[in-house]
């Protein structure tokens, strides 16, 4: 069975989830994981799914208007049995270069893997939530170079365990 990384990206429309959904029905293929998100009057969309081949996949995307789409080989995510534990990154505070940047190296100089991150400007209010799995122990040192990171972006930051229920 194979298994593909999807992106697609358009200008937002309704049906565009149906249309895109339908054609990869259409050869097999089983949408095992998806994002989908409106950014802008533009909708996006990242999938994983199994079944089809790679043409196959290719093939039932082309007949789709308007979009962009790309189609790659995936190799089956490997059991990690130490993913760490769940948190969550919230920063709040005014629109200005280098936030994303600023913060996501600092989770990745803790260790921290991002598994989830969104932006959204609002007026002037700029909003990151990323999720992250987070070696034990390390929340503590994270939330104290978060800080600093936050006082030189002039933004709030803060770091909480996320319930897994939730997740």
């Amino acid at each position: 069975m194979h298994e593909l990384a999807i992106t697609v990206i358009g200008p937002d429309r309704t049906g565009i989830v149906a249309d895109v959904a339908e054609a990869l029905a259409g050869v097999g293929a089983n949408l095992t994981d998806s994002t989908m998100t409106r950014l802008r009057g533009h909708f996006t969309m990242t999938l994983i799914c199994n079944g089809p081949s790679l043409v196959e996949a290719r093939e039932a995307l082309s007949g789709l208007v308007d979009v962009v789409w790309e189609v790659r080989s995936v190799s089956p995510e490997s059991d990690k049995s130490d993913k760490g534990q769940p948190y969550v990154v919230s920063v709040h505070g005014a629109d200005r270069l280098g936030i994303v940047s600023a913060v996501t190296r600092v989770v990745s100089a803790a260790g921290g893997n991002i598994t989830d991150l969104s932006t959204r400007l609002t007026g002037t209010l700029y909003v990151l939530i990323a999720e992250i799995d987070l070696a034990d122990g390390a929340a503590e040192e994270l939330a104290e170079q978060l800080a600093v990171a936050a006082a030189e972006l002039g933004v709030e930051v803060s770091l909480r365990h996320a319930d897994s229920e939730l997740l």
